[in-house]
C-alpha cells in the first residue's frame, strides 16, 4: 500500500523552482548521459558474423559493452568457409593468412593449436595449357612474372589508372599476364581495377591452414552472441542510436558497425534511414567486387599422374582460364579456380551445369579416366551469393580514394568496416586479415 500521507508531503516539498533547477541540472549533463534517457537492447549491434564482426565482438567484450552479432547466414565466416560437403575439407573462400608477420590470424591460430604451413614450402609442379594443350611454362608464367615485378616494385608514386594502362609499355607478350594477375588474384577484369589501389596492398609471408582457414574462423567465434539466419533487413539512424530490422523483430542499439560485403550494400539489401551520406555512397560506387571462384571436384582416389598440391593452368583465351589445385593436402579433391567475366557466366548456369562445365575442362586435360573417377561436385559462385555479390572489393580506377570514403563514421554511431576498409592506408583490403583489422578498430573507436 502506497503511504498517501508522505508521498503528499513530499509533493508538497517539490516547488517549482526546485523542479526547474532539476531540469535544468538535468540539462547541465554530457550528452553521452543524457542520452542514457532512451532505451537500447544493446550497446552495439553487429551486422554479420564474417572475419570482421566477429573481431568488433571481441573487441566490444573486451571494453565490457554489450554487443550482438546479426548473421544472414546460417553459419559464421562469411566468405571465410570450409566446406565439408564433398567428404575431405577444402576453402571454398580465403584460403590464405596473408602477410602473416601482422596478421591476427596468426596468433589466433597459434593460440588456438592450428597447424600453419608457409605456402612457399609447397613447391608442387605446375604445368600449362593453352586451350586444352599441353605449353610452356615460359609462355605463361613469363608473361605474369613480368606484370608482377612492374606491379609490386613500383618505386616512384603509381598512377590511380586501371591496370591495363599500367600494363601498356609492356612487350605485347607479356601484357596478357596483367589479365591472369587479375582474374586469378583479384578476380576481375584488369580494365576495372586501379593499379594505385593494388599497389597499396601489403605483401609479406602468406601462411596456409591445412584444417581450413575457415574452421579457424568458425572456432574464433565460439561463446560470442551470434543470432544465425537473422538477416538486417532496414536501419534507422534518424533519431539517437540506431534501430535494426530483422525478422525477429527491431533491436535498438546505441550504434551499429556494419560488415557485409560492398556487393550486399550496392545492392541496396539493407535499406537505410535517412539515406546514407554522399561520401558513403560515393565510397561505395568506387569499389566494385570481384568473381573469384571456386569449385571442387571429388574424385574416389585415382590420381591419374598428377601429384599431391600441384596446379594445371589452361589458359582458354584472351579472357578465359582456370587453374586446377589437385589433390590438396594428399585429399582426393581438386579445386578448380577461374575468375572476372569468364567466372560469372559460368557460375550463371547454376551448379549443375557448372560442375558437368568445369569436369569437362579437367576432363580434357586428364583423359576420361577422371570422368570415371569422379564422384560429386561443390560450386561457390561468391558473385551470385545473396549474402556476399561478389569475392571481394577493389577501387575502381579513378576512385582510390574509395575505401577511406567508405570508412568514415556516419554520425559516430553508423560504421562501415570489411575486408574493403581493413588495415592502415587499407593496405590489408581484401582479405580476412584485413577485415579482422577493420572490425577490431571500428570497434576501439567507438565513443560509447
Amino acid at each position: 500500500m502506497v503511504d498517501k500521507d508522505l508521498l503528499n508531503h513530499r509533493l508538497a516539498g517539490a516547488t517549482r523552482r526546485g523542479v526547474v533547477a532539476g531540469l535544468a541540472g538535468m540539462l547541465a549533463l554530457p550528452r553521452a548521459l543524457r542520452a542514457q534517457s532512451t532505451v537500447f537492447d544493446i550497446d552495439v549491434a553487429i551486422v554479420g558474423a564474417g572475419a570482421a564482426g566477429i573481431a568488433a565482438a571481441h573487441a566490444l567484450r573486451a571494453r565490457g559493452k554489450s554487443y550482438v552479432i546479426l548473421e544472414a547466414r546460417d553459419r559464421v565466416g562469411g566468405r571465410v568457409f570450409t566446406d565439408t560437403s564433398l567428404g575431405a575439407p577444402f576453402d571454398a573462400g580465403a584460403i590464405y593468412i596473408h602477410w602473416a608477420e601482422k596478421n591476427p590470424w596468426r596468433d589466433i591460430a597459434a593460440s588456438l593449436g592450428a597447424r600453419t604451413i608457409n605456402s612457399d614450402t609447397l613447391n608442387a609442379p605446375s604445368r600449362f595449357y593453352e586451350n586444352g594443350q599441353l605449353a610452356s611454362r615460359r609462355g605463361q608464367r613469363g608473361g605474369m612474372e613480368a606484370v608482377s615485378k612492374l606491379l609490386d616494385t613500383d618505386e616512384g608514386p603509381v598512377p590511380d589508372i586501371s591496370i591495363v594502362e599500367r600494363v601498356a609499355g609492356l612487350p605485347e607478350d607479356e601484357r596478357g599476364g596483367g589479365a591472369a594477375i587479375a582474374r586469378m588474384a583479384l578476380g576481375d577484369e584488369p580494365e576495372h581495377i586501379s593499379a594505385l589501389d593494388y599497389a597499396r596492398l601489403w605483401s609479406g609471408d602468406d601462411l596456409i591452414l591445412p584444417d581450413g582457414y575457415g574452421a579457424l574462423v568458425r572456432r574464433h567465434a565460439d561463446g560470442l552472441d551470434i543470432r544465425l539466419s537473422t538477416p538486417v533487413t532496414a536501419i534507422d539512424w534518424s533519431g539517437q542510436g540506431v534501430a535494426l530490422d530483422t525478422p525477429a523483430g527491431r533491436l535498438r542499439a546505441r550504434a551499429a558497425i556494419v560488415t557485409v560485403p560492398v556487393g550486399v550494400l550496392k545492392a541496396g539489401s539493407i535499406r537505410f534511414t535517412p539515406a546514407l551520406p554522399a561520401t558513403t555512397l560515393e565510397g561505395l560506387e568506387g569499389l566494385g567486387m570481384g568473381a573469384l571462384t571456386k569449385l571442387g571436384l571429388k574424385f574416389n582416389g585415382a590420381r591419374f599422374g598428377l601429384p599431391a598440391g600441384g596446379d594445371l593452368w589452361d589458359r582458354l583465351g584472351p579472357r578465359a582460364s582456370f587453374d586446377f589445385e589437385c589433390w590438396p593436402f594428399n585429399r582426393d579433391i581438386v579445386v578448380a579456380l577461374f575468375g572476372g567475366d569468364h567466372a560469372r557466366e559460368i557460375v550463371a548456369r547454376g551448379e549443375r551445369e557448372a560442375i558437368a562445365h568445369v569436369l569437362d575442362e579437367f576432363v580434357r586435360l586428364v583423359g576420361a579416366d577422371a570422368r570415371k573417377a569422379f564422384t560429386g561436385g561443390a560450386l561457390h559462385g561468391w558473385c551470385a551469393d545473396p549474402y556476399s555479390m561478389g569475392c571481394y572489393s577493389h577501387a575502381r580506377p579513378g576512385h582510390a580514394d574509395a575505401r577511406a570514403k567508405l570508412a568514415t563514421p556516419v554520425a559516430d554511431r553508423l560504421y562501415f568496416a570489411g575486408e574493403a576498409t581493413g588495415g592502415a592506408d587499407f593496405g590489408g583490403a581484401m582479405t580476412a586479415g584485413g577485415a579482422y583489422l577493420a572490425g577490431r578498430d571500428a570497434a576501439r573507436a567507438m565513443d560509447l
